[in-house]
């Protein structure tokens, strides 16, 4: 069956699942296979369920008209959602970066939102099926889309941005992260250059941060909008005690953000709003009422600690810009526990040495979790069990603790011990 036919199902059935335990009755199943699953097994249980039609790519015993064949499952929902998006005709906004992309996605959302009806990435489905399951819940009624965009491997954006079709781009930020995929930092940057390299190509606009000098480099000769504190918005921070409040011209706005290299995420979602006429009560509103979640720079006080909770991503540049921001905070009595960054490759025990040097610099006691810590340090504890066995016996008290790592070190589980 060809994409157009398949598209005017998609149009009266609006709704796509990839998972029989979330069925939504009247959705479209797509049996997508994974290592560890093969969604082909369970197109009929998808109809009974609820599902309208299933597409898989393998031939089932059946008879069922509901369940159409095609080569590749995957392949369908990606060219479903091309499609889709060649009759969207709204700006989409297109974010990737090492650091900061989701925190600045869902900031720039509660900004436009308050005037737009506004579509958004759904929490970090960013990848080769998330992205095209984020075009495929855009409607008609949208008016403005923002689709974040990962990515471990060269040419992965090229290839999300040929499935969005971004009008305007962002990068965030770039530092070493994947490094496992990309093999170097040169990598990270071709891979992320290819957002502004697609915004030239088809006539968009950037939102380019002036105060990174790889940023202004790469966007040279593009069209852009400015942010930051060298750029004409005329943002800058005025506390950070601990959530961090942003000047932008006679407005302080207060937000519940911790560090300051959250700066740059709320100068570009003033910046964005301010772009598509966003009034400025609306915008410090909307900043002003954004909370954190998802183990994202979050703050809660359990019987003995506060804690500051970050483990929902690490890499090293996001993790000296927390400790950075950790060691100039007033709190009398400090403790940082950091778990490994993951997906580090040949380049991983240098980069969790220059971590552990980088605590020493910055005079903050810490302890270490993971394995790929306790490779390089003989005081590192080498799992979250083992972690907990020492805090049970040594109970931390009245100290004020950064919790950050990545997430399958599972600092979270952390919290009822401290």
């Amino acid at each position: 069956m060809e994409i157009k036919e398949i598209y005017k199902i998609y149009k009266a059935n609006p709704q796509i699942c990839t998972d029989t335990r979330n069925i939504k009755k009247g959705s479209i199943f797509f049996g997508l296979k994974g290592q560890n699953f093969n969604g082909n097994m369970f197109a009929e249980q998808a109809i009974n369920n609820g599902c309208s039609f299933a597409i898989i790519d393998q031939k089932q015993n059946t008879t069922n008209k509901k369940i159409i064949i095609v080569e590749n499952v995957l392949k369908t929902l990606q060219d479903l959602a091309k499609y889709h998006r060649k009759k969207l005709l709204i700006p989409i906004i297109g974010i990737t970066g090492t650091n900061g992309k989701t925190t600045s996605k869902e900031l720039i959302h509660s900004v436009l939102k308050t005037q737009l009806n506004c579509y958004a990435t759904k929490g970090n489905l960013n990848n080769h099926i998330g992205v095209p399951l984020s075009i495929l819940e855009i409607t008609d009624n949208h008016e403005i889309a923002i689709i974040e965009m990962g990515a471990n491997h060269k040419k992965e954006i090229d290839f999300l941005c040929d499935i969005s079709k971004p009008t305007y781009g962002v990068i965030t930020n770039i530092g070493s992260a994947h490094l496992e995929g990309f093999k170097s930092i040169e990598g990270v940057i071709e891979t992320k250059n290819e957002l502004f390299k697609f915004i030239n190509r088809n006539n968009g606009t950037l939102f380019v941060n002036h105060d990174d000098n790889l940023l202004i480099d790469l966007s040279k000769n593009i069209k852009q909008i400015s942010y930051g504190i060298n750029s004409d918005l005329n943002t800058s921070t005025c506390n950070n005690t601990p959530f961090l409040n942003i000047k932008w011209n006679n407005i302080i706005i207060k937000s519940k953000l911790i560090g300051n290299y959250q700066f740059y995420n709320l100068s570009l979602a003033i910046c964005i709003g301010n772009h598509f006429n966003i009034s400025k009560d609306n915008i410090q509103h909307a900043i002003e009422s954004y909370i954190p979640k998802n183990n994202r720079s979050e703050i809660k006080k359990t019987k003995n600690n506060m804690i500051i909770m970050d483990a929902y991503n690490a890499n090293p540049s996001s993790m000296k810009a927390m400790l950075d921001s950790f060691a100039k905070q007033n709190y009398k009595e400090k403790l940082c526990i950091l778990g490994d960054m993951l997906e580090m490759g040949k380049f991983s025990n240098e980069e969790h040495n220059k971590i552990i040097t980088y605590c020493k610099k910055l005079k903050l006691e810490t302890l270490f979790v993971g394995k790929e810590f306790s490779k390089i340090s003989n005081i590192a504890f080498k799992d979250i069990s083992t972690i907990k066995h020492f805090i049970k016996f040594n109970p931390i008290k009245n100290k004020t603790i950064l919790l950050k790592g990545s997430r399958g070190i599972g600092l979270e589980k952390l919290t009822d011990y401290l």
